[in-house]
């Protein structure tokens, strides 16, 4: 098949899922013709992914006057398609108030939504695929609609719980509506009336053949305990910094390394300082996903405390988690979203109440006390990524529906 793929930014540190994604459906001698809304803030380094980067059409570095001949070409070659586009479009502009924010946000997105339809039909390509249901899906839909190919969205957490603009109206225009998990399925179907045949369930999935298992599950010393992700709200960092103070009282031998950047950054490590902590907690900074096996292979356990933010947002369930759980190192998170689906409590790692320092300590504690119980969740913690998480399954559940897709045009 002759695909294409679309997200906000590509190739990108925060969401490497996308182009692993993008190299597992290559292997399966599928062509993916990569697109991305803006360039990234912060690219994903990797160096095999210089082939990747190289084929990336970023949709909105495109000047207006190019934008603007590709709809004349789209109305001369398609008016009919072209005036039901825009039809639609405006209709979509009504459904949300028309002199809204939200309005404008759409008539921008469907005037960028040519530039891809165009690309499209330059390309050949049969298919498009769009990761995150806000912005690059309201370009998808339009350009759909003007090139007449299908599209498919795969949901992931804000793009449901915080900005979830007409969604029902895209569930109904895809061939088909994947999100990760079971609780984003059930809360779709309970929040907005749509076809429950369109919506399917796709993990995010990890390279078993990259992050391998480690040989040894004995604890270090001093214990190494660590996190990666960007320093927001829903990552809960806060909640870990409060359970190292409670931690320390009874034991004292760790080091707390935290990988990653974001705008609570100086917060955190105020925090630190102000819990005398500064021994004991290292900021590494943002890491290239290539050095995130290395990482979590090292560390005793991995821990992170997701919780819902301030504007309700809340992840998913984090690749990282699956990649930790993958290579051996024991894991910790919260009862929150979909993350208790991968991470069952007692079974293949720990799980707290969101926001619970003193039930992050006592948990972080016991795995570090208990051999027995490390080395139990451990191994059903692989099982349940390779069966369930594994990135060839999901490629190949991906490449089914697309196919089915295809022929359904």
């Amino acid at each position: 098949m002759k695909l294409a793929y679309l997200a906000p930014e590509i190739p990108a540190l925060s969401a490497t899922f996308v182009y692993n994604e993008i190299l597992a459906l290559n292997e399966l001698e599928h062509e993916v013709i990569p697109f991305s809304v803006h360039k990234p803030i912060m690219p994903a380094t990797d160096q095999h992914l210089e082939q990747l980067s190289s084929k990336v059409i970023y949709l909105y570095a495109a000047s207006k006057k190019k934008v603007f001949f590709s709809h004349l070409r789209l109305l001369t070659k398609k008016p009919t398609h072209y005036i039901k586009a825009l039809g639609e479009c405006v209709k979509d502009m009504f459904n949300v108030s028309i002199l809204s924010r939200d309005a404008r946000g759409l008539f921008y997105r469907f005037f960028y939504a040519a530039r891809l339809a165009q690309e499209l039909k330059d390309n050949a390509i049969q298919h498009l695929h769009v990761h995150f249901a806000h912005v690059p899906t309201d370009i998808a839909m339009y350009a759909s609609m003007l090139s007449g190919i299908s599209f498919s969205v795969t949901a992931h957490a804000n793009d449901i719980f915080e900005r979830g603009l007409l969604l029902d109206k895209k569930v109904e225009r895809s061939s088909f509506f994947a999100t990760i998990s079971d609780f984003n399925l059930q809360y779709i179907q309970q929040t907005y009336q749509v076809d429950p045949d369109k919506l399917e369930i796709i993990r995010c999935g990890v390279d078993s053949r990259v992050f391998t298992r480690k040989s040894s599950t004995a604890v270090s010393s001093p214990v190494r305990i660590g996190v990666v992700g960007r320093l927001v709200e829903k990552k809960g960092i806060d909640t870990l910094i409060s359970a190292l103070a409670i931690l320390k009282i009874q034991f004292s031998d760790f080091i707390v390394e935290i990988a990653g950047s974001g705008p609570l950054e100086e917060e955190l490590k105020q925090q630190v300082t102000q819990l005398d902590l500064n021994d004991n907690v290292v900021f590494l900074g943002p890491l290239p996903h290539d050095q995130v096996v290395k990482f979590v292979r090292e560390l005793d356990v991995f821990v992170l405390p997701c919780k819902k933010d301030k504007q309700g947002d809340m992840d998913g369930i984090p690749v990282v988690l699956m990649e930790a759980m993958m290579v051996g190192t024991a894991v910790i998170s919260s009862r929150i979203s979909g993350i208790p689906e991968l991470v069952i409590d007692e079974e293949t790692g720990k799980l707290i109440e969101p926001g619970n320092s003193e039930q992050l300590a006592g948990a972080i504690l016991e795995l570090i006390k208990d051999e027995a119980l490390r080395g139990v969740l451990i191994n059903h913690a692989e099982k349940k990524v390779q069966q369930e998480f594994s990135q060839d399954i999901n490629a190949k559940r991906l490449e089914t529906l697309f196919a089915e897709s295809i022929g359904n045009l």
